[in-house]
This record gives structure tokens, sequence and C-alpha cells, in this order.
């Protein structure tokens, strides 16, 4: 029987492959703290501190207060924005933080001195951050006449650690110009379809910090892309070493961007949860960002690279179409799932999802070919009489336009002809029986 001539030949049909594209953008954390130091040189949590983060790079003013254990947190600031964290309380000298970054795992310090109380404004804070030093010595520091030994000692302790904690803020600042440039230009080459261009970026701003989850979202969907490219100008070449090159680098690309969002992911999901609706809100739509890109870099990878992975991209399915919330994008995203499978080879895992749609839509034209065509692919003769009634059911209600139905009436004679099997008369599948 010429099974595997005619299953090949509507698979073939559908070897194309597409891609949208969308640069994403993404928003991060911010947190920190505040302490008061005495008179005596000690530190005391600033509880209820005015703490205000200015955005230097576009207008943009974030006003908050210390908790009792003098912590603040931003859930969600924009993640391509330089800031300034200003600090300031009653009988207090303000302190600040220049050139911070959100998304970053970083527990700001701002060291609060006596003084006057005076609360920076967005042009002070500027001026400050733009000096020789990112921290001002708070009005009262350094060396106090009739200091004494210990004193003396706390207080160099606590100006080496704020030389520590400015020297680290001076590396975090060159890593986040870095990556903001290499963000903001891999978004406007992936725009332009310019794949290389915008991989060759993210790359760079994962070199200053490979835990980004923005850039890792947008690399996946470069790859995913330029591996579309690679691979529809693979199949269309008449050159066997051309094709057979391109369809490696294609594959190439498909793992690459299954392994870059499947980080993104694992990323997002070891964030701390957001203490408020906002924050809720924008880490909802990062973590979704990263699932979608991530479900359809699987489907790629497993269907036109690496079947053994078909587990791995139903676990990356199965967590886009929870976050889902469009009715049609997720039925769409079920019928990819099911026909990853399919191109796979696991004809009884993709007839497990094809069942699943038609337990909803039980004249769904896709899902009975897709589950006729799932339980003949598996070449089990058992099955043969459950594949007619489905593919006989596709037939029946597909349009007469589409483009499989002719190949499903030609499996359908073939399995009449070579193994005396046609559909049952109500063409119903025996939904009772499982594979």
């Amino acid at each position: 029987m010429r099974r595997s001539y005619l299953f090949s030949a509507i698979i073939a049909a559908a070897f194309f492959v597409g891609s949208g594209i969308t640069a994403v953008a993404q928003v991060g954390p911010m947190r920190g703290h505040v302490v008061l130091k005495q008179a005596d040189g000690t530190t005391i949590k600033a509880a209820n501190a005015q703490v205000d983060v200015y955005r230097i790079d576009l207008p943009g003013n974030y006003p908050t207060k210390t908790n009792k254990n003098g912590e603040f947190v931003y859930a969600g600031l924009p993640f391509v924005g330089t800031y300034i964290i200003a600090a300031s309380m009653p009988n207090a000298a303000p302190a600040y933080v220049g050139n911070a970054k959100a998304g970053q795992d970083i527990d700001y310090e701002l060291v609060l001195s006596p003084g006057d109380g005076h609360r920076l404004t967005a042009d002070e804070a500027k001026k400050l951050a733009a000096g020789p030093s990112s921290r001002p010595t708070a009005a009262g520091g350094g060396a106090t006449k009739g200091e004494s030994a210990e004193e003396k000692a706390k207080r160099e302790e606590l100006e080496k650690k704020n030389a520590e904690i400015t020297e680290k803020n001076k590396k975090i600042e060159e890593s986040n110009k870095v990556v903001t440039e290499a963000f903001k230009a891999g978004n406007d080459a992936l725009n332009a379809k310019n794949y290389d261009a915008a991989i060759t970026q993210y790359d760079t701003g994962l070199a200053a910090d490979p835990d980004q989850p923005a850039l890792l979202t947008n690399k996946a969907a470069a790859l995913k892309a330029r591996g579309v490219g690679r691979f529809n100008a693979a199949v269309q070449s008449k050159d066997d070493a051309a094709k057979n090159s391109g369809l490696e680098s294609a594959k190439a690309d498909f793992k690459a961007a299954a392994e870059a969002s499947t980080k993104a992911v694992e990323l997002l999901k070891a964030e701390p949860a957001g203490t408020d609706p906002e924050a809720q809100k924008r880490q909802t739509a990062n973590k979704y960002a990263a699932v979608s890109v991530r479900a359809e870099a699987m489907r790629l990878y497993v269907s036109k690279a690496d079947p053994s992975q078909a587990d791995a991209g139903i676990a990356a399915f199965q967590e886009y179409i929870a976050a889902e919330t469009d009715p049609a994008r997720k039925a769409r995203a079920q019928l990819d799932l099911a026909q990853m499978l399919l191109d796979a080879g696991a004809g009884d895992k993709a007839f497990a999802e094809y069942q699943k749609i038609l337990a909803e839509k039980p004249d769904d034209p896709d899902a009975n070919l897709g589950a006729g065509l799932a339980l003949f692919s598996t070449g089990e003769k058992a099955k043969y009489q459950d594949a007619a009634n489905y593919l006989q059911k596709f037939v029946d209600k597909a349009p007469e336009d589409h483009k499989f139905k002719n190949d499903a009436k030609a499996i359908l004679a073939e399995l009449k002809n070579t193994e005396n099997v046609v559909p049952e008369k109500t063409s119903t599948p025996r939904r009772g029986r499982k594979p």
C-alpha cells in the first residue's frame, strides 16, 4: 500500500512555515533599602523615608515610601530606562544612587546622614549624578572631632561599604548601557526583518548580562524568523547541497530559538511576584510574550528538527494555551500542538490532542482530518477503520476548495482498494475505542 507516499504528500503540501514578528517591550522590578546613619556611626532602618525614582533618559517620576524595614520596591519600570534613586526624610541629608536600572537583581542601598530634611528635585538629582561620584557624601560626613576609635572604625567600614557599592554601581552602569543600546538596536533590526543584525545585537547585550528575559525572548523571535526563511529557501532549492545546508542552518536556528525562549520563561518564573495589581499585570504580559514565542519555537524545533523533543513541545504549548485568553488564538494553538506532533511522527500523541478539540467541536474539519491522519500514520491496521471514518467526516464537512480534500479522498481510496476498509455509513468515529 502507498500509505507513506500519500501521507507524505499531504504533509508536504503544508511544508512551508510562517512566522509573525513583534519586538517585545518589557518592564522589570527595582528594589532597595534606606538606612539612616546616627551620630555614633551606627545605622538604623529608615522607615517611611521618601524615595523618588527619576528617569533621566525620558521624563518620568516614580515616588514612593519605604516600609517599616526601610525597604522599597517598584514591581514594573520600563526595562530600557535609566534612573536616579533619591531618598530623603526629616532631619536628614538626602542621598541618591545614579544610573540605576530596572530588571537587575540588585538591592540598591541609600545611606542618609543627619541634615536639614531637604528632598532632592529631579534637576538637583540629575546634576549630582552627573558629577564625579554617583553617591554624595552626606552633610556631616567624614571624621568628627573627638571621634573614638570604635566610632572611627565604624565610619571607615561604612565608607568602605559605600565605596564598594559605588564601584559595583559603576560596573552595572556600564553593563546597563550595553544592554539598553543592544535591546533598542536589536528591536529596530527585528522590526525591519534584518534578522542577522538583530541576533548580533541581542548577543551583544546578552554578553554583558546573560540573564535578561527581554533580550532572550526577542532573540528567540529573530532566530525563529531567520530559521523560517532559511527553511523555505532550502525546500525550494534545486541544488541538493544548498538544500541540505539550508535545512541544517534552519534546524540550528529553531534549536537556538527554543533554548533562548525556554531560558527567558525560566527567568521570568523565578521573579518575585508583584505586590500590586498593576505590577502583576505587567509580569503576566512579560510571561505571556515569552511563553508564546517559546511555543512557536518549539513547534518548529520539534516538527522540523528534533522529534525526540515532542514532550517538551507539549509542555510549552500547554503553558502557552493556559496563558492565552483570546479564544481564536487558543483554538489555533491547540491545532498547532496536534499538528506539531503529527509532523513529528508521534501519531498516538497527535490523535490524543485532536480528540480534545473534537470533544468540543466534533464537526471541526481540520481536527477530523488530523485525527484521521494521526491514526493512519501509525501504520497499524487495527486503526484504519477509525482513520477512514475521521477522513470521511473531513471530506463531508470541509469546503470544496480545501487544499487537502483531494488528498484525503486518495487515502480513502487506497484504504478501500488495499485494505478493504471503507468509512462506516454514519461517518462517526467510534470514540469509545482508543488507539
